[in-house]
């Protein structure tokens, strides 16, 4: 097998749970091959750059191997390797994420309890 779909490679190697998430990504252009945005029927050959955005970061991806099928996550590990660069831009950015505060946190006292309803509909209803 010399070139394989990319939507199907994506799935195979487990960035996208299914195989029409994966094309729903392509056609958003959150997926490039090259630099270049590409169609859910592209073939992928190997040692190919991919570059995957999702969220605040983009994953930048060498293609190592080529499967049709979706195995477990080791024999997925084993089709791409992850550069460098990536990889640094990614733990950066999990970093960030830990020193960010808690978004509950800022909510005070949360759902009212039920006698606390009670006395905002009499207020409401004005009664």
């Amino acid at each position: 097998m010399d070139e394989l779909r990319i939507d199907k490679w994506l799935w195979a190697a487990r960035f996208f749970k299914t195989r029409s998430l994966a094309q729903e990504a392509i056609e958003a252009g959150r997926v490039q091959v090259g630099g270049v945005a590409v169609k859910p029927s592209r073939a992928v050959r190997l040692g190919e750059r991919i570059t995957l955005r999702g969220g605040e970061t983009a994953r930048s991806i060498i293609v190592m191997g080529l499967s049709g099928h979706r195995g477990p996550a080791p024999v997925a590990q084993a089709l791409y390797q992850e550069t460098d660069e990536s990889i640094r831009d990614r733990v950066a950015a999990q970093a960030r994420r830990a020193l960010a505060p808690e978004p509950a946190l800022s909510i005070d006292g949360g759902r009212p309890t039920k006698r606390e309803r009670r006395v905002l509909d009499r207020w409401r209803d004005g009664g």
